[in-house]
Parts: C-alpha cells; sequence; structure tokens
C-alpha cells in the first residue's frame, strides 16, 4: 500500500527536467599548488568518483520570498535494508515538506555505488518515475531544505556526496553550526576547498581529514569538532549512521517497518507515512550505527542537559508528530486554554491564522465558552517564492495566501491565535484584512512569548534589531499592528507548561539564554533584553 502511494505520488510529479553531472568539490579557481595539497592530505575528491555519481536538476534563479520571517528547519531522513529505499524515502519526505520547501534530495546506494538527485522546488517538484527508478538500492538518505546557512542555490541542496580516501559518504543535516566560520578557515588553511556556502559541508571536509582510520572513528573525529545544533544522517557503501548534538536541540527519531527495515526520520510523521513503528529518540550525543551486523549505538560526547527547541512544539512541526517525547497537538491545545486564562476578553468568535494557529485557537475556544470558527481560508497554492517586484503588488502577498469569511467576520467581535509575531508586518496586514472584512474587533492572541533574540541554532530567522518586540514593548507593538489588545503567552506559564523538563529546553529566542553563544555576538552580558517585561495584555487606546 505504502508503494502504491509513492507510486501515485510520483506520477503526479512534474516532468522530467534537465539534468547534468553534479561535481561537489571543484577547484572554484584554487591555485594548483593548493589543489595538490589537498589531495595530497587526503581530502575530498575533486572529481567524480566511480564509486558514486549524482545528478541534479539545473539551477534556476530563486524568487523573491513572500514575507520570509519565520522559516521552517530543514528534514532529514535516512532508511536501510528496503529494496524500495529510495521510494520510501521520498514518500517520507513527502511527509517532512512543511520543514523545508526550497530544495529537496535523495542518495542511494547500490552495489557499493552512492548515486544521488537532488533539486530546487518542492519533493514531487523534483521527483519522478523516471529519477527514482536511478535511485535503487536497499539504504537511501534524503533531505528537504530551508537555507539557516548558506545561500538559497542548488549547490547547496544536500544530501552532499564526497569521495576520499576509503570511500565515499553521503550527509543530510538539520540545524546550525555555530563555529562554522572557524572550521572552515582552519580546513582552508589546511588546504581543503570549498564548493558550497553550506555548513554542513564542513562536516565532510572534517571526516576526510581525520587521521583515524574507520569511518566511524573519523566521524566522531569530526563531530567532537562541531559547536551547536546538527541531527544528521550519514550513508556509506555500507553502512547508515545517525549522529544528533550533545544538546539535542534539534529531533531525530528512529523507527522500523515490518519487514525490519531501520528508519531515521525528523518526526515521527514521517514514519508514520512509511508504516515504520517508533522505536524511541536518537539520544542527544549519540551515534547510531546500521549495518548487515544489526544497529549498534556509541556515545558522541560527554552528558550535557538536553536543550530541544520549544519552538518544535510551538510551530515547526506537525500536530500530528510526538517530538521530544510529547504529542505537538496537545502541547498547541494547552498553550490555547492558557492563553484564554491569561489573557479573556468579551468575543463573539474565535478565529485562527492557518494552520500554525489552528490547534492554539481550539483550546483557546474550549477555554473561554465561545465558538472557534474558520474566519481565515488559507490557499495551499500560493509557494513561497511569489514575485513581489513593487510595494503596491507586494502588498496583495497577504490576501493571495489568506482570505477572510466575510459572513464569519463582520459585525464580530474577533480572537485571532496566531503562532508568533517576528517582524510584525505580516501580524499587521492580517488584523487590517479581518477588518476590512467587517470585523468590529479584532484581539490578537499569540501562542509563544515575545521574540527578542535570533536563533542560531537550525531556525532561519531575522537578527535580533529586525525583530519587532525586541525593539518595541508590547503596547508599541500592538499600536503598530492595529489590534485592539494584543497578548503573548507568557514565558513562565510556558516553563510551567513543560513541568520539570522545562530546563531541558532551549527558550533562548525569549529568554536570551543561549546554550552555545557564537562568539560574534554583541549582546548585553546577561544576554536578555531586559526592557521587555512578562507580556500582560494592553489595549490600543
Amino acid at each position: 500500500m505504502v508503494l502504491a502511494a509513492a507510486t501515485a505520488a510520483v506520477g503526479m510529479a512534474a516532468g522530467s527536467s534537465n539534468t547534468s553531472l553534479f561535481l561537489p568539490w571543484h577547484s572554484g579557481g584554487w591555485s594548483k599548488p593548493r589543489i595538490a595539497a589537498a589531495q595530497a592530505r587526503g581530502g575530498i575528491s575533486l572529481r567524480c568518483s566511480a564509486r558514486w555519481s549524482c545528478e541534479h536538476q539545473e539551477e534556476q534563479p530563486m524568487l523573491a520570498a513572500a514575507e520570509r520571517a519565520w522559516g521552517e528547519e530543514c528534514g532529514v531522513v535516512g532508511i536501510y535494508g528496503d529494496s524500495d529505499a529510495s521510494r520510501l524515502c521520498y514518500l517520507a519526505l513527502h511527509a517532512l515538506q512543511h520543514r523545508g520547501q526550497e530544495g529537496a534530495g535523495i542518495v542511494s546506494c547500490d552495489g557499493g555505488q552512492l548515486k544521488g538527485i537532488t533539486g530546487l522546488g518542492l519533493v514531487s517538484e523534483v521527483f519522478n518515475h523516471s529519477k527514482l527508478s536511478k535511485l535503487p538500492g536497499l539504504s537511501a538518505i534524503g533531505h528537504v531544505r530551508y537555507g539557516t546557512a548558506g545561500d538559497s542555490v542548488l549547490k547547496n541542496v544536500q544530501p552532499f556526496v564526497a569521495g576520499y580516501r576509503f570511500g565515499s559518504v553521503g550527509v543530510a543535516h538539520n540545524g546550525n553550526l555555530v563555529n562554522y566560520n572557524e572550521l572552515r578557515i582552519m580546513l582552508e588553511d589546511s588546504g581543503s576547498i570549498f564548493n558550497t556556502s553550506s555548513d554542513t559541508e564542513v562536516v565532510l571536509h572534517l571526516i576526510a581529514t581525520s587521521k583515524a582510520r574507520p569511518f566511524i572513528s573519523r566521524l566522531v573525529h569530526a563531530c567532537e569538532q562541531l559547536e551547536g545544533a546538527y541531527s544528521l544522517v550519514f550513508l556509506t557503501e555500507d553502512k547508515l549512521v545517525a549522529a544528533r548534538d550533545p544538546y539535542g536541540f534539534r529531533p531525530l527519531v528512529m523507527g522500523r517497518r515490518s519487514n525490519g527495515a531501520v528508519v531515521f526520520a525528523s518526526e515521527t510523521c514521517a514514519l508514520g507515512l512509511i508504516e515504520a513503528e517508533f522505536q524511541r529518540e536518537v539520544n542527544p550525543g549519540e551515534v547510531i550505527v546500521v549495518d548487515r551486523d544489526g544497529v549498534s549505538s556509541l556515545c558522541l560526547m560527554p552528558h550535557k542537559e538536553r536543550k530541544a527547541c520549544i519552538f518544535e512544539h510551538i510551530y515547526f512541526a506537525l500536530p500530528n508528530s510526538v517530538v521530544f517525547g510529547l504529542s505537538v497537538y496537545q502541547t498547541r491545545y494547552r498553550i490555547g486554554e492558557v492563553l484564554a486564562e491569561e489573557a479573556p476578553v468579551d468575543c463573539d468568535v474565535v478565529i485562527a491564522v492557518p494552520d500554525s494557529g489552528m490547534v492554539a485557537a481550539l483550546g483557546y475556544a474550549y477555554k473561554s465558552g465561545v465558538p472557534f470558527q474558520q474566519g481565515l481560508i488559507r490557499s495551499h497554492y500560493v509557494g513561497r517564492t511569489f514575485i513581489e517586484p513593487h510595494q503596491k503588488i507586494r502588498d496583495f502577498g497577504v490576501k493571495l495566501k489568506l482570505s477572510p469569511v466575510k459572513e464569519v467576520l463582520e459585525g464580530k467581535r474577533v480572537v485571532v491565535v496566531d503562532d508568533s509575531i517576528v517582524r510584525g508586518t505580516t501580524s499587521s496586514k492580517i488584523v487590517r484584512l479581518i477588518k476590512e472584512a467587517g470585523a468590529k474587533e479584532v484581539h490578537l492572541r499569540i501562542a509563544s512569548p515575545p521574540i527578542t533574540g535570533s536563533c542560531y541554532y537550525g531556525v532561519d530567522t531575522p537578527s535580533r534589531e529586525e525583530l519587532i518586540s525586541h525593539k518595541l514593548s508590547i503596547d508599541e507593538t500592538c499600536a503598530f499592528i492595529g489590534a485592539d489588545s494584543l497578548a503573548f503567552l507568557p514565558l513562565e506559564r510556558l516553563r510551567g507548561m513543560l513541568g520539570h523538563s522545562a530546563p531541558t529546553f532551549c527558550d533562548a529566542c525569549f529568554s536570551g539564554n543561549y546554550p552555545i553563544l557564537p562568539k560574534h555576538l554583541d549582546l548585553p552580558p546577561s544576554g536578555v533584553d531586559t526592557r521587555i517585561k512578562e507580556p500582560v495584555v494592553l489595549p490600543v487606546a
């Protein structure tokens, strides 16, 4: 049944695009002596090895993103021990499409040869029957990309594949390395040659230049030098390997299909789609190796207190996923209830900004005793790459994505629940849209605390200076947005919901308490923006 679904899904994909040979590491204009030095050190191959090959779609210029404010992360998947590994990988990437829409790729292993296809766009746009038939083998890894480090160009689309002295390796990465610049400078000074602007490439270079002999020893040696967030899946000629950073910033789970195939994925929703049973999380600091001898586990790093990203529950993950051991749906529903307790208001209807505000709005409506209705309809056919060449046209971006239901809103006092406010520009357009549909009052309720700091662990966020809650107080933000009242989820209530596990979650974007701070940042000594106090309801005068 699963493979039948894959066949049907691929059948609806876009037609074949032009392909060309992908040489992920080339000279890039470097001098011949330096190239020779890199080869002498046993670094990454500068030519296409006979052991692997890779195709990709011809690069197309990316269009301007509409209201790119709080971006998704990336999604990874790995499968070992199934003759339809690449097709199952394709399906799993569909389930993770919400984590990234800029590009997608799959690398499979067949007969000791790694083969890969990458492209810009959605999973269904990158792959079709013809392409998946070129990815045979019992194991595969896949990736959906939303850029957090590196430009949005084809060469940055993963998985990456590289050849080194002892074989070939493919890698897919969700996260962000805070010491990427230092590692890249160190590697370049030693003769390494980079072809991408992605932080993931340094992992391959560290593996290639390691003095250790077995691949796993090289991998561990590489990971010991990384700082930041990483959930990684690796594919070699005979192994599938999963690794997670010692803080466990990003999710990574393990499952198993009925035929014994082992599956790794960023979220449990991907396991369910391909009929794999959830087994457990990959623990922070753990490396799991899957090969013909079975599954083995080893500790990557000394134990650290987990710092799982709380925004996975607020925004990123699908509601039907279980992330960090907690149901995403139940967390969001409870957040809505807490918002109703903290910020009640006389109203006639509760609506959500779809899709991520939906479950919290249901919780708010239930707790407040006010009916929930669908006052905004989201168009799922307007992509992130909508062209906005002029300001007048740009203002239509929200209207293209969200359509108000006048019969629900006209003459009503409306509570609108959204997951977060980043720059505030989208929120102001949504409030204006609802008022233009005839709403008497618009009360905005946000299912997260004010975002006062950027994320450095794998989330595409604006700089701190661009965040409206860093610059303005809540009443000033409310006035800017044009709402009749504005309330955020209090940080202490969020922590209270998490109970004894609260210290194991990273809330640095709200609190300024960064577990690992990039050296180039210039934050106040405490790391906290003390100007902004605990959220309260402040109506517009």
